[in-house]
């Protein structure tokens, strides 16, 4: 399936990633540019690019969706390999951005451009047919369960508050695997989200809605906690004294958990209302159609 093809390609690039590991919190905040993450997002970039050309050159149109597909690509690699990366080894709020710009930007850019034939296209002709077994079978059958959309809408909480909470978030700040850990969880189950969203099974854009809606409830809610908090949740904030944007690490929170609270629901809740209306537009005119016979 294209959601299948899409996820695999686009997690290796990001389950390779060192730059998801901390590093210094001294000196100038500059690019991550170690070639152990540039190298994947490359890779898959490069194979996004075959496959359009082999597909360009079959047919009288270019592939769609390839404007989305760059876009949520170059979203993903500058979250990960520019300054903001780095800022958010000193401020709780530069590591927030850095977490929305991949969980609503990237992903819902990179769901939305159905690139998954593109970039089996792109890959060498053994791999491509081999994509054509039955070895497939049960890969399918879980992205069947998992884009279902409240499934999706419940993988996605779920991985959204397990990981902020202290005990984890305290450990994907401190070592590697955990960091990587992390972010490979909030990338897969955000694409699986944005997915399920946009791909609803009969197109039902209604339950689409709903779970868009729901979604901006339980960001909000924890945005809101972190917001109204009295003291930092993170022992390597709270260690600072002073982030790297000037507050103190609970005024720090306090910002991170208001982008999480008020625009990250804001823009859940906006993809509600447009899905909301592209439901009640369908809804018409299949009435206009029943009414006609």
């Amino acid at each position: 399936m294209l959601g299948v093809r899409l996820l695999a390609a686009i997690l290796v690039a990001l389950a390779a990633a060192p730059a998801l590991a901390h590093g210094s919190r001294e000196g100038p905040i500059g690019w991550t540019l170690d070639p152990v993450l540039l190298v994947p997002l490359g890779i898959t970039l490069l194979v996004f690019i075959v496959g359009w050309r082999r597909l360009a050159s079959r047919a009288s149109a270019p592939p769609a969706g390839t404007v989305r597909f760059l876009s949520g690509w170059a979203v993903l690699t500058l979250a990960l390999t520019s300054p903001l990366h780095q800022a958010g080894e000193r401020s709780f709020t530069m590591h927030m951005i850095e977490h929305e710009l991949i969980m609503l930007v990237a992903t819902l850019l990179l769901a939305a451009s159905g690139a998954g034939g593109v970039l089996a296209w792109g890959l060498p002709r053994s791999l491509r047919l081999s994509l054509a077994g039955t070895w497939k079978s049960p890969l399918q059958a879980a992205w069947k369960r998992l884009t279902e959309p409240v499934t999706a809408t419940v993988v996605q909480a779920v991985a959204m508050w397990a990981w902020h909470a202290p005990i984890l978030f305290d450990r994907a700040l401190d070592g590697f695997g955990w960091h990587i850990a992390q972010h490979a969880c909030f990338f897969a189950s955000s694409l699986l989200f944005w997915w399920a969203m946009l791909h609803p099974r009969g197109r039902n854009f209604g339950l689409s809605a709903a779970c868009l809606f729901a979604t901006s409830l339980v960001g909000g809610a924890l945005g809101a906690l972190m917001s109204l908090s009295s003291s930092p949740w993170y022992a390597d904030y709270a260690a600072m004294g002073m982030t790297g944007i000037g507050l103190d690490p609970t005024d720090d929170q306090r910002l991170a958990g208001l982008i999480m609270w008020i625009p990250g629901g804001a823009f859940h809740g906006i993809a509600a209302l447009a899905l909301f209306y592209k439901w009640l537009k369908a809804s018409e005119g299949g009435a206009g159609a029943l009414n006609l016979q």
